[in-house]
Parts: structure tokens; C-alpha cells; sequence
């Protein structure tokens, strides 16, 4: 049975990681899609001491301490993952010990031949930009995008739901996050270029352009 791909996306918050991830389950079909944005938000609404802890962290912009994450979308891959299902690691690693830990992991589950990763480099500026206008809809929770025609759309395009700004954009949480990519994530980044394994992406252009040279990349 032929190995199915793996992607590790990597970027700044507001690069368009999430909607990459979305296109390549579109294009690939067998992909399951793991985002600790999404586990840690999901978290956040639970009834529990951790939750508390860590929604008070991802209003503020921070990221909760390290293994925590790691446990999360290491549980998501034991639990979820299927042999002919590959994996789309949405914005983790972010940092260099936690990159290690899922190399390690990867090559427990013999994938790390068929993994490709990829930055979707944007400037602190643009992403500062894209996060401070991008809504998510209150209805059914789709992201939309600050970017080509999602910025001329007045209700959300799959359901008509209100669009409203998702609670942990706010201006200072983002600059948070925005220093702790370049002062952790950036480590993430270096580590990946050593290795010489690491594509970089112009994120800077519409979503399908990322998305051909993503293919493009691919086929090299």
C-alpha cells in the first residue's frame, strides 16, 4: 500500500495556514487536518482548572506551556490517524523541542519520507493586517480571510451567518503572538532549514497561487 503524504504547515498566525490545510483535504481526500489553535480553543470552553488557564492565555495572545501542546496533537494522531490517512499538522510545531518530538514521532510511524514541510512566509506587517480585519462567522465557525474577495463578503459564504471578529484577535494579543513566532517559532523555521528539508512558499499571494506553488512543490 503506497504511504500516504504528510504536510507541516508553518507560518505566521494569519499566513493562511488553516485554508491550505483545507485545500490540500480537498485535492488529496485522505488527509485529516490537526490544528493546536483549534485543540487549545476547544479546551478553553471545557469546565475545567486547565481550560480556565489556558482561555485566559489565548485571550491575552500567549501560548500555554509547552508539553501541553504537544500532548494534545500527539493524542489527536494516536487516537484519530488511520494507516491510509496522512497527516496536515496545522501550525505546530512552534517550537524546537517540539519539532524534535514530532520528527520522533513521525519516524515511530514510519512517515517521515512522505512529509513535506512548508512555510507560508508573510511579513509581521501583512499578518498584523490580515489578523486585526479577518472574521469568523458566529453561525457555523468558518474563518474567513482577509484577503482577495473574502474581504468584500457582509455574511458568511456557506451558511449567511453573522460575521463577527473571533475573540482572541484583538490588538495586543496579536502582537503577543506575533513576537512569540519570531522569537520561538523562528528557531522552528532554522531547524527545518539545516535539515534542508524545509520549502518556503510566498504567502503574500492570493490563496490559489499559494496553493499551485504548494503543488508545485510537491511534484519537485
Amino acid at each position: 500500500m503506497e504511504k500516504p503524504l504528510n504536510f507541516v504547515l508553518i507560518g505566521r498566525s494569519g499566513s493562511g495556514k488553516g485554508t491550505q490545510a483545507k485545500l490540500l483535504k480537498e485535492r488529496f481526500g485522505n488527509l485529516i487536518s490537526i490544528s493546536t489553535g483549534d485543540l487549545f480553543r476547544d479546551l478553553s470552553k471545557q469546565e475545567t482548572d486547565t481550560a480556565e488557564k489556558v482561555q485566559k492565555i489565548l485571550i491575552e495572545g500567549g501560548l500555554p506551556f509547552d508539553d501541553l501542546a504537544t500532548t494534545l496533537w500527539m493524542h489527536e494522531i494516536a487516537y484519530k490517524i488511520k494507516g491510509n490517512q496522512g497527516i496536515i499538522a496545522d501550525g505546530f510545531p512552534r517550537r524546537l523541542n517540539e519539532a524534535k518530538s514530532l520528527d520522533h514521532f513521525l519516524e515511530f510511524l514510519e512517515r517521515k519520507e512522505n512529509t513535506f514541510y512548508l512555510l507560508i512566509d508573510i511579513s509581521r506587517q501583512e499578518a498584523f493586517d490580515r489578523l486585526t480585519k479577518r472574521r469568523i462567522c458566529k453561525k457555523c465557525g468558518e474563518l474567513i480571510p482577509w484577503v482577495g474577495d473574502f474581504k468584500k463578503l457582509e455574511a458568511c459564504h456557506k451558511c449567511g451567518g453573522e460575521l463577527i471578529n473571533r475573540f482572541d484577535d484583538q490588538p495586543e494579543a496579536i502582537k503577543n503572538r506575533l513576537d512569540y513566532y519570531d522569537e520561538r517559532v523562528s528557531q522552528v523555521v532554522d531547524y527545518y532549514k539545516e535539515k534542508g528539508v524545509l520549502i518556503e512558499i510566498n504567502g503574500d499571494q492570493s490563496i490559489e497561487d499559494v496553493f499551485k506553488d504548494v503543488l508545485k512543490s510537491i511534484k519537485r
